[in-house]
């Protein structure tokens, strides 16, 4: 199940696509075997275990080979973070999503921030950028961060005018080519609720700790993905056994 209709078929809001981010082969496998019907990579996570930073601080060039490497270890749609594409320019944009593709991705997370910034690109900017990278064949996982630049900020995203924007978002981005909407950072279920039922596109949420995926489904959430979550857990896990094993 490797073609881009196969995989788009997999978000249904009455059985949602669980996605339990990776970061390297080895991750995907394990992933793979607990029963995934597709594989996601986290940024962060994925940068993490190579030692970079997150926001594009690893090299594109070492993201192609660990995207090689998952390809090459799985049988199931793989789909990667790309960020903000690893680029200004649409021409160089474009062609990063072409190295994606060949290097074994199906699909795509290209998000609306700018770079080293809190602030998001105009609708019609990220429009452009969301056309370029799905007419190289990608499956594009529009994500806004509407949400999660409050959140990590520690103010509250759970407000109706931020999921109004997110609304007049999704539908310039499904113009553009999405095939979902991502909204990391949105909690309260009255407005993830009402966020799916005004979007018409597959909306993906993002779990945090006190979520329940049947009730996300519920909701109407029809992907939802872990983020850094399991790579934070593992490496917390990793630690205390080293710790344990030392003392």
């Amino acid at each position: 199940m490797k073609t881009i209709d196969d995989f788009a078929a997999l978000h249904r809001a009455d059985d949602p696509l669980v996605l339990f981010n990776v970061w390297d082969a080895g991750s995907a496998a394990a992933v793979a075997e607990a029963g995934a019907k597709a594989i996601a990579t986290g940024s962060l996570s994925l940068a993490g275990a190579q030692g970079y930073d997150d926001g594009e601080g690893m090299p594109f060039a070492a993201v192609l080979e660990s995207v090689r490497r998952i390809a090459a270890t799985i049988d199931l749609p793989l789909t990667v973070d790309f960020e903000t594409g690893y680029a200004e320019d649409e021409r160089e944009l474009a062609r990063n999503a072409a190295a994606l593709l060949d290097a074994g991705a199906i699909g795509c997370n290209l998000e609306d921030r700018l770079l080293d910034s809190a602030a998001l690109r105009e609708p019609d900017a990220e429009a452009r950028r969301i056309a370029a990278v799905a007419a190289q064949g990608l499956f594009v996982n529009a994500r806004t961060d509407i949400f999660l630049g409050p959140l990590l900020a520690g103010a509250n995203p759970d407000r109706g005018d931020l999921v109004e924007k997110a609304i007049d978002r999704a539908a310039v981005y499904r113009e553009a080519g999405a095939g979902c909407f991502f909204v990391p950072g949105l909690r309260d279920p009255d407005l993830i609720a009402a966020l799916c039922e005004a979007v018409s596109l597959p909306v993906n949420v993002m779990w945090l700790d006190g979520m329940d995926g049947a009730r996300l489904a519920r909701l109407g959430a029809a992907r939802i993905s872990y983020g850094p979550a399991p790579w934070q857990q593992a490496m917390t896990k990793l630690t205390e056994a080293a710790r344990a094993a030392m003392n």
